[in-house]
């Protein structure tokens, strides 16, 4: 499956690693060649889920016009394929409207699978997975991951352990076919002709994008991450598979799953649970690693794109300054 090339040749993207400053960048970008913004994010398509994403706020969504942002309910499952053909919808009817379609986000996969098309696998094999959900069971999650490591490592390094559905995915693919799933993914950049001319990622260094995302997570955890997920959690029957890896979201749920039982009350008239005290800490410390972590990965995904050009910015560098770069690349 590919993304029309005669839209593609007209997006503009920008992407970049989480907390590194596209949000204030895009708006500003957005309004100097006069666009309209599609999310390029696999977690803000979900109702609800607004803190930790980091959503765009309705102001924002005032300023500059929003796509593909709370177009789901957790519980529902979204597909690339189901993702490139709502955005070729999406910019479609940016053009007819004379506007430009520019994609913000961090979600890697997804601007590959616009660049460069999408392999279109195997039909799914339920009993094979219901055979390796069993293995992850038994075992954990990382005998799965360490099993993939050795048919596909390449697929293995950019896959967090406890994504056990893409892991499954990867395993299923490699049994179905006998090719590692990174092999039959790289289908290399589509001819220069059919390329877009302006395809950015923010590149921060690692430093002063960790203290970015350490202080993130705190603004969220003290925005009410805890009380979001638990809102969420009482009214929605189960989380997608999808929305479920998403970061704050799955160490939120999965405290209030084993640590919660445990009886940690804020007070004893409080219904709603909520860890305190050192529970807090390591609840936030794991989330922080684990987002430094997602950062690492995501700089992977954009550094190994050649269609992706670099925007270099640190704590130097403002929003203005970072677009000046973008439109003096252009």
């Amino acid at each position: 499956m590919e993304f029309p090339v005669e839209l593609l040749v007209k997006c503009w993207f920008l992407a970049g690693p989480t907390a590194c400053g596209k949000t204030n960048a895009s708006l500003l970008l957005a309004e100097r060649i006069g666009a309209e913004i599609v999310a390029l994010d696999s977690m803000t398509l979900y109702r609800g889920m607004d803190i930790g994403t980091a959503k765009a706020t309705m102001d924002d969504r005032e300023r500059v016009p929003h796509h593909l942002v709370d177009i789901l309910d957790p519980q529902d499952e979204y597909s690339l394929a189901d993702y490139l053909q709502s955005a070729a919808e999406a910019c479609q009817g940016i053009i007819d409207r004379g506007r430009v379609p520019l994609f913000v986000g961090g979600t890697g996969l997804y601007l590959r699978g616009i660049l460069r098309g999408v392999f279109e696998g195997p039909a799914a094999d339920w009993e094979l997975r219901h055979r390796l959900e069993e293995q992850s069971l038994r075992e954990g999650p990382l005998a799965l991951h360490r099993q993939l490591q050795q048919v596909d490592a390449k697929t293995a390094l950019r896959l967090h352990p406890n994504d056990q559905r893409r892991v499954i995915r990867a395993l299923e693919v490699f049994e179905l076919t006998g090719q590692p799933l990174s092999e039959l993914q790289d289908q290399g950049p589509r001819p220069l002709n059919e390329r877009p001319a302006h395809v950015y990622w923010i590149s921060p260094p690692r430093d002063w994008l960790y203290h970015r995302i350490d202080v993130r997570v705190e603004q969220m955890i003290a925005a009410g991450l805890i009380e979001e997920v638990d809102r969420l959690r009482r009214r929605t029957q189960s989380f997608s598979h999808t929305a479920r890896q998403a970061l704050g979201y799955k160490e939120v749920l999965d405290w209030f799953e084993t640590d919660a039982l445990r009886g940690n009350f804020r007070s004893p008239e409080d219904s709603a649970l909520r860890p305190s005290g050192k529970a807090l800490g390591d609840l936030v410390e794991l989330i922080q690693t684990r987002t430094r972590q997602f950062a690492k990965r995501q700089h992977t995904w954009f550094r190994n794109l050649e269609e992706c050009r670099p925007i270099e910015r640190s704590e130097v560098e403002s929003d203005h300054d970072v677009v000046d770069l973008i439109l003096k690349e252009a």
